[in-house]
């Protein structure tokens, strides 16, 4: 295992399950803001809502399927969930279809979410519990990791500024792990999860990955970027009820607020893309 890794770890509710790992050698991959236009972009998941949770109503029994002892109802599976959305944008139906993504039956793509989940609790090489049997989390980098390991991808880079991640916003969604506060678990309105002013007073629940899929608005003051009014859009999954029908936003400033304790990863094919 890396000994220089940062390494940042959370509670793990069922709803939750992401941990900060950081490692020096795949952050020097990052693509700087030179000033080029920054534009709005829109990357529309090809797959229903997931849900990680109410997994028996989807018929996704654990028992059966991964060889446990008895059903659970949720798995702290956020990061193999917005992993699967972010592949269902980067691959085309075939592809995702020959990979064992079904982009058409939302449980069948749970069931590949979780997959992703357990594959990344055994690449995220600083922690020795693994699910099946323990619902221990995993990672964005750990999730980035097992899309290469299956070939789904070319590499992936990482952004560590908000000009950077709206740099890599430019050109595909990216994966965001975050410490996620209750205020955030309530969206206002349009799913605002920051539209409570006084949402770091909230507890934190644990650490949460979401799919970041477009970046909505884009303001500038003086040829920069205005983080107070320049918004995000995340896929979450919660399922459809959540938010603006599965789907939240937050402004570019609540990302610097938290930046500390988020990482941002963008899994790329670099190549021929299917």
């Amino acid at each position: 295992m890396p000994t220089d890794l940062t390494i940042r770890t959370y509670a793990t509710p069922a709803h939750l399950g992401r941990h900060q790992v950081l490692d020096p050698r795949s952050l020097a991959y990052r693509r700087p803001y030179d000033g080029q236009p920054l534009r709005a972009t829109n990357w529309e998941p090809r797959i229903p809502v997931l849900n990680q949770q109410q997994l028996v109503v989807q018929g996704i029994y654990t028992s059966r399927d991964y060889g446990l002892d008895d059903d659970v109802d949720a798995l702290s599976s956020c990061t193999g969930n917005a992993g699967t959305a972010l592949l269902s944008i980067l691959l085309s139906k075939e592809h995702a279809n020959a990979a064992g993504l079904n982009t058409d039956n939302a449980a069948a793509a749970e069931h590949f979410a979780i997959g992703l989940y357990a594959d990344a609790t055994s690449r995220d090489e600083w922690n020795d519990a693994t699910w099946p049997t323990q619902d221990v989390g995993s990672s964005g980098l750990g999730i980035a990791k097992v899309m290469r390991d299956r070939g789904l991808i070319d590499q992936y880079g990482h952004a560590t500024t908000a000009a950077e991640l709206c740099v890599l916003l430019q050109t595909g969604p990216a994966l965001m792990g975050m410490p996620w506060y209750s205020a955030f678990s309530s969206p206002g309105i349009a799913g605002f999860i920051d539209s409570d002013p006084n949402w770091a007073d909230s507890p934190l629940e644990g650490g949460h990955e979401v799919c970041v899929t477009a970046l909505e608005d884009v303001a500038m003051v003086g040829g920069v970027l205005d983080p107070d009014h320049t918004v995000l859009r995340i896929r979450n999954s919660w399922g459809s009820s959540w938010g603006d029908h599965g789907d939240g936003r937050l402004y570019l400033s609540t990302y610097l607020a938290l930046r500390e304790q988020i990482d941002i990863v963008q899994p790329r094919r670099d190549g021929d893309t299917p």
